[in-house]
């Protein structure tokens, strides 16, 4: 009777084992960024557009092939979608180079624009408001977003026409440089407003 327990069990184990294991499967291959070049393009055959960018036609595979390595040269696939695709014979290293340089000159071009804050209250002080307006007008200039927030304390919620002044006073300041994205409102003790640089 023991025996036949020890064989019941160890087939639940084996069992147990076998259901953990998963079937093996294949990597999924590697996706090249960028074209295909030379024998990665499998296709019957090619537009094929020349070093000199002369368009030599419909080509077969293998003519196109030869035509690269007699010209010392590598055959890339411009167009894939194209039917039959278009391949050039060009120097593929120099050609991911310049297409490094584009997209760096595209990204430096490119210009992030940011929303800073300036925060006032209802009180300010003449000079503290000319020393954040001075910033606010480099930040315009700079090409970013002002968020101009009000913050209300204790009984200062009571002269809200304080707020409402001052905030008219900071549009009106800044008008030649800036524009209204979004006008003052109320956001729990505070006001809120946006401007944009023109």
């Amino acid at each position: 009777m023991r025996a036949f327990l020890n064989a019941k069990g160890w087939v639940q184990q084996q069992e147990e084992i076998n259901a953990i294991r998963r079937p093996m499967r294949a990597p999924a291959p590697v996706q090249k960024d960028g074209p295909r070049i030379n024998e990665e393009i499998r296709v019957r055959e090619v537009h094929l557009i020349d070093k000199d960018g002369q368009y030599r036609g419909n080509v077969p595979i293998a003519d196109a092939l030869t035509l690269a390595q007699e010209a010392g040269l590598d055959l890339v696939e411009i167009a894939p979608n194209a039917e039959p695709p278009v391949c050039k014979l060009l120097d593929f290293g120099k050609y991911k180079y310049q297409e490094q340089k584009k997209a760096a000159e595209a990204r430096k071009k490119q210009k992030v624009v940011e929303v800073k804050e300036i925060k006032f209250r209802p009180m300010i002080d003449d000079h503290d408001y000319d020393v954040k307006m001075r910033s606010m007008v480099r930040f315009f200039e700079e090409g970013d977003k002002v968020k101009v927030t009000l913050r209300f304390r204790g009984r200062e919620m009571a002269h809200q026409e304080l707020g409402t002044r001052l905030l008219a006073r900071v549009k009106d300041d800044t008008s030649k440089v800036a524009k209204v994205e979004q006008d003052a409102k109320f956001e729990g003790r505070q006001m809120v407003m946006v401007l944009a640089p023109r």
